[in-house]
């Protein structure tokens, strides 16, 4: 230890000793490209998809069953679907907006591995996102677990404004971790909580997983899905390291994020976020260079400069 006027410099004694390795679901091909200004050709996305799946990927999210008119940039869900070719040990999980969404998607059941559903912790986002309070969104999503678990599909249950809300400000955790608890009783496996407008800080993201994790079933997979609108993706993702979790969320290049905040960019980018694990020697299966391919074709396909650090200075190197 480095020694400071002639004293041994100690760690803190709360320092958490952090996950050898964690999990990244890929969430850009839905989540990117969803709130992206321009439509991706279908065969386009397919080529990114399978691009994607071989990187070390273990799980992709590739789309959702949407009205086309309220998101045009998914229409063509089935179709990308029914086109994408991906190794078997990649898991594939779609977005469910309510019970017709689950009815369109079941009809490619042969390439869906996981569903998943969603609800803010905010009324008031909740209201203006899929116009139903809580309750009634619980209420459906309950239905719609009950029937994919009939299916034999692995069921993950996303709350976004997990950490605050751009309309009602603060979101109590014990809402949060209420909605949380409903959702693996009706059959959730993984509940993923959403920063979905940046604002959270990793003060508070420590104590929130801290107490999900004390709270919570211990069995149910506890995921982190971070926006970098702040700045504060990173640094949030080490606090929630730090209180235990092993499972996270983001975009490739940067994509995707909500279109509320003024000037808001996107999810943390999975590059960045793979980046800052390795040179922390954290694990996680995934080929940087590889991914980085990914992010370049993805920018080329928008034809303009993603947000993505490690897409512009490139991967650390000690040479």
């Amino acid at each position: 230890m480095v020694s400071v006027s002639g004293m041994s410099a100690q760690p803190p004694a709360d320092r958490a000793a952090l996950p050898k390795s964690v999990r990244i679901r890929e969430v850009g091909p839905r989540d990117g490209f969803q709130n992206e200004p321009e439509i991706i050709p279908t065969e386009r996305k397919v080529e990114l998809i399978n691009a994607l799946a071989r990187t070390g990927l273990r799980r992709i999210e590739v789309t959702s069953f949407v009205r086309a008119d309220v998101i045009p940039q998914l229409a063509d869900a089935a179709e990308v679907l029914a086109r994408i070719d991906v190794p078997e040990h990649v898991s594939v999980s779609v977005l469910i907006p309510n019970e017709r969404g689950l009815e369109a998607a079941l009809e490619q059941r042969a390439k869906i591995d996981e569903v998943n559903v969603f609800l803010s912790a905010s009324e008031t986002h909740n209201k203006k996102n899929v116009n139903r309070t809580i309750a009634q969104s619980l209420a459906a999503l309950e239905r719609v677990l009950a029937r994919a678990r009939e299916e034999g599909l692995r069921c993950e249950g996303v709350i976004s404004t997990s950490f605050g809300c751009p309309y009602e400000g603060h979101v109590p955790s014990e809402r949060v971790l209420e909605i949380a608890a409903r959702l693996s009783a009706a059959g959730a496996e993984e509940v993923g909580f959403g920063d979905t407008t940046g604002m959270a800080n990793p003060r508070g993201v420590r104590t929130f997983f801290e107490q999900a994790r004390s709270t919570l079933p211990r069995e149910l997979e506890l995921t982190a899905h971070f926006h970098n609108t702040r700045g504060a993706g990173l640094a949030n993702v080490l606090a929630a390291l730090e209180a235990g979790i092993e499972s996270f969320e983001s975009s490739f290049g940067e994509l995707g994020g909500c279109p509320v905040p003024p000037g808001a960019t996107g999810n943390i980018a999975t590059e960045d976020l793979v980046s800052m694990l390795h040179e922390m020697g954290i694990d996680t299966g995934i080929d940087l260079p590889a991914l980085l391919a990914c992010a370049r074709a993805v920018q080329e396909a928008l034809g303009r400069p993603l947000g993505s650090h490690t897409l512009v200075a490139g991967p650390v190197s000690w040479d």
